[in-house]
């Protein structure tokens, strides 16, 4: 069972449609990806540590 099936089971009795996104999928396996939200542009980076960190 992946982490995201995880989180979704444990999570499913709270909120059944909360969507749910594989860091490391986002950033295509890197430590950077870029997400669009209305006309700015952020960056998701996720840290040495495994941390993730959201700028703008």
């Amino acid at each position: 069972m992946s982490l995201i099936e995880k989180v979704n089971t444990q999570d499913a009795q709270q909120v059944t449609s909360v969507p749910a996104h594989d860091a490391l999928t986002l950033t295509q396996k890197g430590t950077l990806a870029k997400i669009h939200l209305d006309e700015k542009i952020y960056t998701l980076r996720i840290t040495r540590q495994g941390k993730l960190i959201l700028t703008k």
